[in-house]
């Protein structure tokens, strides 16, 4: 049977009630595979209609799109359970009447699903329960091609900083909202412990995930791609996607109080260690705010040319520098400074990096790793930005992070978040 797009399937059942219960007819219910909302008037599309006698019904529809299940006479879902050919769960929504039941994405095209329905009768007697099951296919996915996600920063060990990417193989441009509520509800993220998140849109083809606050320390992180058959935008449907597992170390914080000329590193709240340090001076103001460490070089070539200084002028350098700890693209690094090891501690004669002794250079060069957090208080530079030199995600509020998202302050549904690193999915496609 093959079905356009929003086409309905009425269903009528009779089915046996377990011992010392009243039958009853099974209300009609509506399944709809389109757009349908999940409130307001039910869908006007075109409908088909199927008598549920017992046996298990197979819709085979011609397009893929949020499955819509609604009772058209008097009664109530108590339960409506969807799952895919693997049993994993459709995440749903029922509405407060009870009459009707929306999933939260489209179903996947070329999937396999199975219904399973407990509807509430009363029609003016004895309430009676009664139950249905029908199966679902939906259709292939035409070809062409397929959004997928490669994710970062990579499978190792990272500090409690370090956000989680995704880079799109197709352009969701912001003019399109519904095509990037699509991609993050199947963009699913989990973590032990458990801990909240959401996605914040960078660009039409790049995302950061984040918690409000941090990750916790020696946590596993898990984030995967649902997109695979999905429907996104248009013609566009998803494909397969490498998932990515990363754990956290200890939370190590390097924090630089410009006013003090120190720099404290801090292990899981506990000051280790403080050391004098330098910053940068006027016109080369270190960037406030809170940094992520991008990665350690121990020997870089910094030249003032790569800031904008013209060679020959009194500013313009050009030095190898020992134990580099990067945290902005732009050139920004913690380092050793041997040459101003008088100013350490005292006053601000950088050029906008962190410098200090060898000796210490080389403790935190070891002691940092990517991902771990870099705060520069009490200084006179301006802030550090979000997105365009390093991982500056966490400088913005959790109410403006998710601002960033297609959902903004609502739930983009069960899934989206971060959950249980284990266990059965939820959601399921």
């Amino acid at each position: 049977m093959g079905v356009g797009l929003g086409a309905v399937l009425a269903l009528n059942a009779a089915q046996p009630a377990a011992a010392g219960r009243t039958t009853a007819p099974v209300g009609t219910a509506m399944l709809s595979v389109g757009s349908c909302p999940a409130t307001g008037a039910l869908c006007t599309a075109r409908r088909r209609t199927l008598a549920l006698d017992g046996r298990s019904p197979t819709l085979d529809a011609g397009v893929t799109g949020p499955l819509d299940l609604a009772l058209r006479t008097a009664g109530r879902f108590a339960d409506v359970t969807v799952t895919d050919h693997k049993g994993r769960r459709v995440a749903g929504a029922v509405t407060p009447d009870g009459a009707r039941w929306t999933s939260v994405a489209p179903l996947a095209a070329d999937g396999r699903y199975t219904a399973r329905l407990v509807v509430e009768r009363g029609d003016g007697g004895p309430p009676v329960t009664q139950r249905a099951r029908l199966a679902l296919r939906t259709a292939a996915a035409p070809r062409g091609e397929r959004l997928t996600a490669t994710f970062g920063p990579g499978s190792r060990t990272y500090g409690v900083g370090q956000p989680l990417t995704a880079e799109l193989s197709h352009p969701v441009p912001a003019t399109d909202p519904e095509g990037r509520r699509a991609v993050e509800r199947a963009l699913l993220v989990s973590s032990v412990p458990r801990v909240g998140g959401a996605w914040h849109w960078v660009g039409p083809t790049t995302l950061h995930y984040r918690p409000p606050v941090y990750w916790p320390a020696h946590a596993t992180v898990r984030v995967r791609s649902a997109l695979d058959k999905v429907h996104v935008t248009g013609g566009l449907y998803g494909g397969p996607s490498a998932p990515l597992t990363l754990t956290t170390g200890d939370r190590i914080e390097a924090v630089t109080d410009v006013a003090a000329h120190t720099l404290t590193v801090l292990r899981d709240g506990e000051a280790v260690r403080t050391v004098p340090v330098t910053t940068g001076k006027a016109g080369y103001r270190t960037r406030g705010g809170v940094k992520v460490v991008l990665g350690k070089e121990a020997t870089v070539r910094m030249r003032g040319d790569s800031i904008g200084i013209a060679r020959g002028s009194g500013d313009f350098f050009d030095l190898k520098v020992q134990w580099a700890t990067r945290v902005t693209w732009s050139g920004e690094y913690l380092h050793a400074a041997p040459w101003s090891l008088d100013a350490q501690g005292s006053e601000d004669v950088s050029h906008g990096c962190t410098g200090m002794s060898t000796e210490d250079a080389a403790w935190l060069y070891a002691t940092l790793r990517e991902g771990d957090l870099v705060r520069v208080v009490h200084g006179h530079g301006e802030e550090m930005t979000p997105f365009d030199n390093g991982y500056g995600d966490w400088n913005l509020s959790w109410a403006e992070w998710r601002r960033g998202s297609a959902f903004g302050t609502e739930d983009a549904g069960p899934g989206t978040g971060t959950g249980p690193a284990e266990g059965p999915l939820t959601p399921a496609l």
